[in-house]
């Protein structure tokens, strides 16, 4: 004999999906049957740590410049596909990253776009970008941004290629359908001032008399130089304990207001002194970091690998990991940090699962 809970239990299945059915067709459907997979305990992420040795990465680099001109490509970049997020030119939910090479004599047009983007430069000295008229002179380590809606092209007047990280928040203006795009009809913008004005302007704990915040909530500072980065590291390092989680680790910041240097996207650098052994850590911002200096074993849960100079790597939302060094070494990371903080979602976690939220 059937069992009658059963049988009222698939009447009643047959019910509510004859009931979906119905207002399905009318662009509704019930959050009962959604809500656990909305609303999680902690982020659940598709993405997925991700390593990108640059010693593998650089031949296909070198191959894409014999394929295609950078005057064909306006950007020659080769994306950094996060696997749990392929086919969506993502490196985490948020973010976009590519590595991006520009060889000598080359120009890389003039074009501005409501996405922020930043760039670490990993390869080569003496290639430049300009932003709003002002040309940055670019060198390894170097730190450069050009804001959301600010014109700026890049060219290669060395003579060895240059090569850097990009970083945009490509996914989270798509995601709130605000993209736009302008080109400019020339390959290069009018300069309309001398090289470093910005840094002698905004750089030095001053400011014009007339400085307002602009529109983009940018900071006027377009260039950190990695020498300066890396003498603050060293005197912070001098100066006290390393943090138990991160080494010696610094933000970059607007010089005049203290925020991010844009206000989607967070840049930090970090030191991690040889025989540093950190306790581990997670948070909910996806990270992705590139090594300058030394070398770095990253441990998480079910995944370890080294991450030598130029790697570029990622940890997703909530995974817990340690980035053990193995000799000195020295990491740039970004994140979309500063958009959790503002609308006060960000969360860390240190010292592991014990470890107070």
């Amino acid at each position: 004999m059937d069992n009658p809970d059963k049988a009222a239990q698939a009447a009643t299945r047959a019910e509510r999906e004859a009931f979906y059915a119905r207002i399905g067709a009318d662009n509704l459907a019930p959050l009962w049957e959604q809500l656990h997979n909305l609303v999680t305990p902690t982020p659940r992420s598709d993405c997925q740590p991700a390593h990108w040795s640059y010693q593998k990465v650089r031949p296909y680099l070198t191959e894409a410049t014999g394929l295609i001109t950078a005057e064909e490509a306006e950007r020659r970049v080769l994306i950094l596909e996060n696997p749990g997020l392929r086919g969506k030119a993502a490196i985490t939910t948020s973010l976009y990253a590519g590595l991006q090479a520009i060889l000598p004599g080359e120009v890389a047009r003039a074009h501005r776009h409501s996405q922020s983007a930043l760039r670490l430069i990993l390869e080569g000295d003496g290639a430049y970008t300009s932003v709003n008229g002002e040309k940055t002179i670019m060198r390894r380590g170097d730190f450069v941004t050009t804001p959301s809606w600010t014109w700026h092209d890049h060219g290669n007047d060395s003579d060895a290629p240059m090569i850097w990280l990009d970083g945009l928040d490509v996914q989270l203006v798509g995601m709130l359908d605000a993209s736009f795009a302008q080109s400019s009809q020339a390959d290069r913008q009018e300069l309309l001032r001398p090289v470093g004005d910005s840094q002698m302007r905004y750089g030095n704990g001053l400011a014009p008399m007339d400085w307002q915040p602009p529109a983009n909530k940018a900071s006027p500072l377009f260039s950190y130089p990695y020498e300066r980065t890396r003498a603050s590291l060293h005197a912070m390092q001098s100066a006290g304990e390393a943090d138990p989680c991160h080494g010696y680790k610094l933000r970059y910041i607007d010089p005049l207001t203290g925020g991010p240097p844009m206000p989607t996207m967070g840049a930090y650098a970090q030191l991690l002194p040889a025989g540093f052994d950190p306790l581990p850590y997670r948070c909910s911002s996806g990270t992705v970091f590139a090594v300058l200096e030394g070398r770095v074993l990253v441990e998480l849960a079910d995944r370890r690998f080294l991450a030598e100079p130029n790697d570029v790597f990622v940890i997703p939302s909530w995974a817990e990991h340690r980035l053990v060094p193995q000799e000195k070494s020295v990491l740039f990371s970004f994140s979309d940090r500063p958009v959790q903080e503002a609308l006060g979602l960000w969360r860390e976690q240190r010292g592991g699962a014990s470890g107070s939220l």
